[in-house]
């Protein structure tokens, strides 16, 4: 599971911070994180793909969403038992009458006529 959340979180980092650090063209005297650079490579990616080089980013983005959706569902897929023993120990499993049991009282503290 180590590996899997290696191989998934260094490709969109590195994606992310390449698109972060070019698009603002803070580039640190990198060709490869200048403005010009990162308008290349789109052009090229449009090019290949034939369609805008706008549309682009948002595609990559949502396409980094719907992955990343996947893999925290195989985590949580195997790690279900350990999730229900958090969850049954942060929230217990009380029921409706305890619940009401909690909140009575014999004293009734309330002003209104």
């Amino acid at each position: 599971m180590k590996w899997l959340l290696i191989f998934w979180g260094a490709p969109v980092t590195l994606l992310t911070g390449w698109y972060g650090l070019s698009y603002y063209d803070m580039s640190f005297g990198v060709f490869m994180l200048t403005r010009q650079a990162h308008d290349l490579v789109f052009q090229v990616y449009g090019h290949v793909l034939g369609i805008l080089p706008e549309t682009i980013p948002p595609l990559v983005a949502r396409a980094m969403v719907v992955d990343s959706a996947i893999v925290f569902a195989l985590v949580a897929l195997r790690k279900r038992r350990e999730i229900l023993a958090w969850y049954r120990r942060r929230f217990g499993t009380r029921g409706a009458a305890q619940s009401r049991e909690a909140f009575a009282s014999d004293a009734n503290l309330s002003s209104a006529p």
